[in-house]
């Protein structure tokens, strides 16, 4: 959806932290029963400027239609349908998550607020409160009204310590101060303290009251395979554990001829089927099974999409160029590893990645390498930084320097240990990228041991803390969010994003002084200093970037002529990339008689260029 969960959605999760006030608690958490939770109806007394918009280009097409399935794939099963809590950062968790609509979406490419769930919004004299006309038409999936109460509930059902998730614990108490309500279906949002950037934290999402009720400790448990009523365009139909997903288009969604969503969410059905190989994967997309295949891998879209069915125009191809905040995608280190606590062990290590080989041999030349955590920031990105080079030399200092000498199988060791670290990832595709990194690695003397697992082992493996490498990446927040990723709140325990352990009593001062900061030059000039530190550390070692995506797709798959914003990093990805394409169910038809009679078409191949 054109929405602000860009705020709270991710490949696994980034959220966007903004700023607050006060001490941080180093627990991450903290009881609701600190604040009295107000449900009363106040009286309106401020007078307010009322703001919305309808005038923000639109990208759905008027050609679109509804109906048909549109199949795709996941490589495994989520290990719950909670958003928040144990387990919950998964890659399917977007599919619900993006169901959930906010009190205004966003329009990526012109940076304007939209009216969502709220018609209206203005603007408190405090500097501190948003004020919200709510729609009288939103409902939830089960039929009942959004009301105030439901955003009043979301801070009760965040702050609980129930929910076992510390960074909502910690956001909904640190950022926002309160949420009312008053006469004529109008509520504010109250944020601690003056903030640049104000409607970022205050534009929350409603938890429906309803449903979950009074919270107890049982709540993981209890609600781990309960579906959420939602506000948005589907909703979990049925599922088979380990084997599918199938999420519905609501006929009667609410919303569904509103300027901003009218030709858009198309498809009658979405299903996910359970495909843990990618080649088996690629296999079902040849024969039809599956409308879409990601190619934005060179190995898939110059060596796997060609043969009969490109030739004879039943599949064509997409390549999209976007401008986006850049996904961190790298190499993260477990401080809490003994081999990693010698920052000379964690520069040798990234000394030893040869990321020019990767890309020549993998990804032919075709990505970028991040030099920094925040790319794509704008003003808020250290565009100093530059990622530690592949450089033999390099390493040999750094081990030398730290007592380490080569062993007689070329590896470095000290003291009986040899620098030998586990790589864990969990997705085949990435096999031929992490053997080049571990062939250049033992040539500098260390031993990267590669271990594959599924994708939620590994995840679970990963947000336990258990691992020594992790070969992945988080998506993007609006701006950087680093409280979450490297504040010592969040080390040495599981379920939280500080994967890397690090717990610097500086890097957590600069974070404070970044969340509570009400200036933006301020912020700015933090936000470079921190990019500094984890440079400095040594802890993340930076990896590829692109600037597109590439998509094969059955020709009755059909899109606007632009298919997506600026910032789409996948055009098939439902809903999250807009949900802009349709199934042409005639062209279907059309063409499972062509493959029968061997009539052919034109092969296609679309390169948008708009945003590079």
């Amino acid at each position: 959806m054109n929405r602000l969960k860009l705020v709270f959605s991710m490949i696994l999760l980034l959220a966007v932290v903004s700023c607050g006030g006060g001490k941080d608690d180093q627990s991450g958490t903290t009881s609701s029963q600190k604040f009295k939770l107000d449900y009363s109806t106040h009286k309106l007394t401020e007078k307010l400027k009322w703001i919305t918009n309808n005038n923000e280009p639109l990208i759905a097409s008027s050609k679109a239609v509804k109906g048909g399935t549109f199949n795709s794939y996941i490589q495994t099963f989520p290990l719950t349908f909670r958003v928040v809590g144990p387990d919950s950062n998964n890659f399917t968790r977007s599919y619900f998550l993006n169901n959930h609509m906010s009190l205004m979406g966003y329009q990526p490419n012109t940076d304007k607020l939209l009216p969502e769930l709220a018609t209206h919004w203005a603007y408190g004299k405090d500097g501190k409160t948003m004020y919200f006309k709510l729609d009288k038409n939103a409902k939830w999936s089960d039929g009942k009204p959004v009301t105030a109460d439901d955003f009043i509930y979301t801070l009760e059902f965040m702050r609980s310590p129930h929910i076992k998730a510390p960074w909502y614990n910690d956001y909904y108490t640190r950022e926002i101060a309160s949420v009312k309500k008053y006469e004529d279906g109008v509520m504010s949002v109250t944020a601690s303290k003056k903030i640049p950037d104000l409607w970022l934290t205050l534009n929350i999402a409603p938890t429906p009251k309803h449903f979950y009720g009074e919270l107890n400790e049982n709540f993981v448990k209890d609600f781990n395979w309960k579906t959420e009523p939602n506000t948005g365009p589907y909703i979990l139909k049925e599922f088979s554990k380990g084997k599918y997903l199938l999420f519905e288009r609501k006929k009667d969604w609410w919303a569904r001829d509103y300027r901003y969503f009218k030709n858009r969410y198309n498809v009658d059905y979405f299903r996910l089927t359970v495909i843990r190989d990618v080649n088996v994967a690629y296999e079902y997309f040849k024969k039809g099974k599956l409308d879409t295949f990601a190619a934005t891998r060179p190995s898939v879209w110059h060596e796997k999409a060609n043969g009969e069915i490109f030739d004879k125009g039943y599949v064509e191809k997409l390549w999209f160029y976007n401008d986006d905040r850049r996904p961190t995608w790298g190499l993260y280190l477990n401080l809490d590893r003994e081999i990693f606590k010698d920052r000379n062990l964690r520069y040798a290590l990234a000394h030893s990645i040869n990321f020019n080989k990767l890309n020549k041999q993998i990804l032919r030349n075709e990505a970028e390498r991040l030099n920094t955590f925040y790319t794509g920031y704008g003003k808020y990105s250290n565009k100093r930084i530059r990622a530690r080079e592949y450089d033999l030399k390099k390493v040999a200092k750094y081990m030398t320097t730290s007592g380490w000498k080569r062993g007689a199988d070329g590896i470095w060791e000290k003291g009986g240990k040899r620098f030998s670290v586990t790589l864990t990832y969990g997705q085949s595709l990435f096999t031929p990228r992490v053997v080049v990194l571990k062939e250049e690695s033992k040539k500098a003397g260390v031993e990267l041991n590669l271990e594959l697992l599924d994708a939620s082992t590994s995840y679970k493996k990963v947000m336990e803390k258990k691992h020594d490498i992790a070969y992945m990446g988080w998506s993007t927040s609006f701006r950087p969010a680093p409280w979450q990723s490297f504040h010592s709140a969040n080390a040495h325990k599981s379920q939280t994003n500080n994967i890397n352990n690090m717990d610097d009593p500086a890097m957590d001062n600069l974070i404070n002084r970044y969340r509570n900061s009400g200036s933006e030059k301020e912020r700015i000039i933090l936000s470079h200093k921190i990019q500094d530190m984890i440079h400095e550390s040594g802890a993340w070692i930076p990896l590829e970037m692109v600037n597109f995506s590439r998509s094969l797709h059955w020709r009755w798959i059909k899109y606007p002529d632009i298919p997506g914003y600026k910032t789409s990093s996948d055009i098939f990805s439902y809903p999250a990339a807009g949900g802009f394409f349709w199934i042409d169910k005639d062209m279907k038809e059309q063409t499972i008689d062509a493959m029968k009679s061997d009539k052919t078409f034109k092969p296609v191949t679309r390169i948008v260029k708009k945003y590079k």
